[in-house]
């Protein structure tokens, strides 16, 4: 009899820590790995300074922008005025994608201009390359990515 309430209390104490487990891996990644909603780098964007650059594209690199953060996809974007650096969106998310952006493309790019480790940058919403668009956020700059929560 006693056997059976340690068994029955070591299943208990099982069920609860696997249950508190899945329910801390499913908050996780919520966050989408710190590209999400209501993320420091998230509040970066400003649709009050939306504007639309076009050139080409000098280089595609991998960054993480912020400390804690999963890898995202950036381009240098050299337009007639200045060479920028343009953050398309996180890398698992943007490597999926049927348009693959690529050194020496001609592209046009929507997007917020915020200052980033003290230079200008550009947080994509929108990049058009030939007849493709890539919608990578709204107007108010929710990400695509985060769709899952609407």
């Amino acid at each position: 009899m006693k056997a059976k309430k340690i068994i029955g209390l070591a299943v208990a104490l099982s069920l609860i820590l696997t249950s508190t487990m899945a329910f801390a891996a499913w908050r996780g990644w919520r966050g989408s790995g710190g590209w999400g909603m209501g993320t420091a780098y998230q509040r970066m964007y400003n649709p009050a300074t939306v504007e639309t650059l076009t050139g080409t594209v000098e280089s595609v690199d991998k960054i993480v922008p912020l400390k804690g953060m999963y890898s995202g996809i950036h381009v240098m974007l050299k337009t007639d005025r200045e060479t920028i650096s343009v953050h398309l969106g996180p890398e698992w998310y943007i490597e999926r994608l049927d348009t693959k952006i690529e050194k020496g493309d001609k592209i046009e790019v929507k997007g917020s201009r915020v200052t980033f480790d003290g230079k200008p940058a550009i947080i994509a919403a929108e990049v058009k390359k030939g007849d493709s668009v890539l919608i990578l956020r709204d107007s108010a700059g929710i990400p695509a990515w985060s769709g899952w929560r609407r």
